[in-house]
């Protein structure tokens, strides 16, 4: 028997259907409300709106659990690497042996840029943000690519997505060396993709960078935990934009922009600005931790707490782990750092963050992460978007392979009603 809810309005009611989902997840479907009653709901920043029906990743925040394709984070993180996780989420399965190469192989025949790609490096400043240059290249890349614009896109959709998740890094890769007056290093088809990366990052043309294993396996992770987190803004975004049918660059490039702003992938720059600012005036966190306790001092604590999480976010427990880890093996001296052990030793312990349940979160320890490694904080939104790429793949291929109308969300207009033109003489 179908269940439904029964919603009253003016006297009437109304039948909804409910629609559970495969982990008990249930909702009221409204779709048909408009059509049925003339009201529209009102959900100011769709916090309990699901915009739609996804098999790619589940979150239960009140648990503290994250599962893509229903395969634990946890397991993920210690057993997978980033490229699995990619094409398991992107195609909806871990790749056999076979599968693997064959989606590698892509990545590398996909890794360099256009030549003509470059010159388009130079019309940006020296001082221009990475994220910018970032998605202006994305879209830029697509002209190179006129399949993208056409019916023959879906059928070509492996090598698409190779060829955006490989061409990523290296536009990153780019606009980091271009903003330190850098020159480009290309590509090396025999590394793997983290560790490619890196070496187009840190190398220099008469020395390779020295690829500890410890660095390139915590920015993997990195890049792994970030995959994919179900509807956030930035993913909401590519959908909504994929709804239009366009194609798979532009998508991502509004993605990159939405993940840009600092409620969303600013978030780990947030930290070090943080862990800065407690530094420059002599304190170790301790007075810091005081005011931000207090609601009148303006003091807010990042990096701890989470939209989503109410529990411990799962990302943070297994990042912790690798941050400790490369701390250790790296033996870095950094006063920031200690003070972020210090932030970290105290709330946990704090009964006043604890019954808040603000633990600390992934992009507490990413951003720690990066530091150490020598990312600069500049680049820190970019590293999201990196790993964010494989979960922006999916959800695009997940919209373009439903059935669906152009996403258009309603409003409550509360503006003036009928009004009337008056002519620039008497208007006051």
């Amino acid at each position: 028997m179908e269940k439904t809810a029964e919603l009253i309005l003016d006297g009437k009611s109304y039948k909804l259907p409910i629609i559970e989902g495969s982990e008990g997840e249930r909702s009221v479907d409204i779709s048909s409300l408009r059509n049925q009653t003339g009201y529209i709901t009102l959900d100011d920043g769709y916090g309990n709106t699901g915009s739609c029906q996804s098999q790619i990743t589940f979150i239960d925040g009140e648990q503290g659990i994250l599962r893509y394709r229903g395969i634990p984070i946890e397991e993920l993180a210690e057993k997978s690497t980033f490229i699995e996780v990619a094409h398991l989420l992107i195609f909806g399965k871990l790749p056999n042996s076979a599968e693997l190469r064959r989606f590698s192989d892509l990545l590398t025949a996909n890794e360099l840029l256009n030549e003509a790609v470059k010159y388009h490096f130079e019309g940006f400043p020296p001082n221009a943000h990475p994220m910018a240059i970032l998605s202006a290249m994305i879209n830029a890349s697509s002209c190179f690519f006129p399949e993208l614009l056409t019916s023959e896109m879906r059928d070509s959709f492996v090598v698409q997505a190779a060829r955006l998740l490989s061409k990523v890094r290296t536009i990153a890769a780019f606009a980091y060396r271009k903003s330190r007056g850098l020159p480009a290093i290309y590509p090396k088809p025999d590394l793997k993709y983290t560790a490619n990366f890196l070496h187009m990052m840190f190398s220099i043309p008469y020395q390779d960078y020295d690829l500890k294993p410890e660095v390139v396996k915590a920015l993997d992770l990195i890049f792994l935990l970030h995959a994919d987190h179900e509807q956030n803004c930035s993913t909401a975004t590519v959908r909504m934009v994929a709804s239009s049918r366009a194609n798979l660059f532009a998508s991502a490039a509004a993605g990159v922009c939405a993940l840009w702003g600092p409620l969303h992938g600013g978030a780990n720059q947030a930290v070090l600005e943080m862990l800065e600012e407690i530094h420059k005036s002599g304190d170790d966190g301790s007075k810091f931790i005081a005011a931000a306790k207090d609601k009148n001092s303006g003091k807010r604590l990042m990096g701890f707490g989470h939209r989503v999480y109410k529990n411990y976010d799962p990302r943070a427990k297994i990042i912790k782990k690798a941050c400790d880890d490369v701390l250790t093996k790296l033996h870095i001296s950094d006063p920031l750092l200690d003070i972020a052990k210090h932030l970290e030793d105290a709330v946990l312990r704090d009964s006043y963050f604890v019954e808040r349940k603000l633990y600390p979160n992934v992009d507490f320890y990413s951003g720690i992460i990066m530091r150490a490694i020598g990312i600069p904080v500049e680049m820190f939104t970019v590293m999201f978007a990196i790993g964010r790429m494989p979960g922006w793949i999916a959800n695009y291929k997940e919209v373009m392979e439903t059935p669906t109308r152009i996403y258009r969300p309603r409003q409550i207009y509360t503006g003036p009603t009928l009004n009337h033109y008056t002519e620039i003489k008497d208007r006051k």
